[in-house]
């Protein structure tokens, strides 16, 4: 289970650094800070999804949980709520070092 927590980890981590630097290559043609929502990005990517996914939120958990919550994470960077993804994923699949040590029986 930790492998699939690390390794869930290691592609959210992928995709916030390509969110990264997709802002950065924005920001340095337009001359000014460019950062994309994680909203605009799944627009991107595949807008047909996004009414499918508020709509399964709203009918099992709640329109309140929508409006919220979720809508709140899809107004802030993609970059930043991937990494965070990753830091909790990442904090899932640790290993907790021996308290006796390294050369421990």
């Amino acid at each position: 289970m930790r492998f699939f927590f690390r390794l869930l980890s290691l592609v959210a981590l992928a995709i916030a650094v390509l969110a990264g630097a997709i802002d950065s290559i924005e920001s340095v043609a337009s001359s000014e800070v460019v950062m994309t929502s994680l909203g605009a990005a799944w627009v991107d990517v595949s807008s047909s999804t996004l009414p499918l996914v508020q709509a399964a939120v709203e009918h099992y958990m709640g329109d309140w949980i929508w409006r919220n919550a979720v809508a709140w994470v899809l107004g802030q960077p993609a970059f930043a709520v991937f990494l965070l993804l990753a830091l909790l994923l990442w904090m899932c699949g640790y290993k907790k070092p021996s308290l006796a040590g390294r050369f421990a029986a």
